[in-house]
């Protein structure tokens, strides 16, 4: 369907399925390719390094809830949607169990390792750009650098790569602590860090051109 304006319009539901899908594929593609985990995935990594008796999914959705959790501390009131957006964290967590198995059996040389890097890179900024246009709560991780760029007036580019670089000197300190040195941190995972937060930016930027999306919580969402 298009609108006035030209734009094709898509659900929001349908591209919070999407996203939840292709995030939990690109975050263990990047960790396949050996340059390191995403950075939203690092700190739950690191847990699962240290406390392997758990699953990284499990550690994922744990890490997930403290998110929220600390979101409705700042936010200081409850906000139903925030619980929701751990369901799908949740989801995102066991999908990431089921999928790992799969991921694994991939091929492994130096030319597929950089294609390997840079396939989830793009995958992870597409899912969080489509993500942060769905009108619905998303994944914590993804959900709250998105709600803090609100919060506190900054830019969500700003806030998402300091929100990354964060998760990745908190990996650092928990696999120094716990293993005696520093594990899941790559040149990829530091580059993607880096940069992400502007590459989330310009796809959705893209996406704004060609697209609108509508959900059953539009009239009460807005769109970063």
């Amino acid at each position: 369907m298009n609108t006035e304006d030209n734009k094709i319009a898509l659900r929001g539901e349908l591209a919070l399925v999407v996203m939840v899908v292709l995030n939990s594929m690109g975050v263990l593609l990047m960790l396949h390719s050996g340059s390191g985990i995403s950075a939203i995935s690092s700190v739950p990594y690191a847990f699962q390094l240290v406390f392997p008796k758990l699953t990284l999914g499990t550690w994922t959705y744990i890490f997930q809830g403290f998110l929220v959790l600390i979101l409705m501390v700042l936010s200081h009131r409850f906000v139903p949607a925030y619980l929701f957006s751990f369901v799908v964290g949740f989801v995102f967590g066991e999908l990431m169990d089921l999928e790992e198995p799969f991921i694994d059996q991939l091929p492994l040389s130096i030319p597929l390792r950089v294609f390997y890097f840079v396939l989830s890179y793009l995958i992870l900024c597409f899912g969080i750009a489509l993500g942060n246009r769905c009108h619905l709560p998303i994944t914590p991780t993804d959900l709250f650098p998105r709600e803090l760029s609100h919060l506190i007036q900054k830019p969500y580019a700003r806030v998402k790569i300091t929100f990354d670089l964060t998760c990745l000197a908190t990996t650092a300190v928990i696999t120094m602590v716990g293993l005696g040195h520093i594990q899941g941190l790559g040149i990829g995972t530091v580059v993607a860090a880096c940069t992400m937060g502007k590459g989330i930016s310009l796809i959705g930027s893209l996406l704004d051109k060609r697209f609108v999306f509508h959900s059953v919580l539009s009239k009460r969402s807005s769109v970063n």
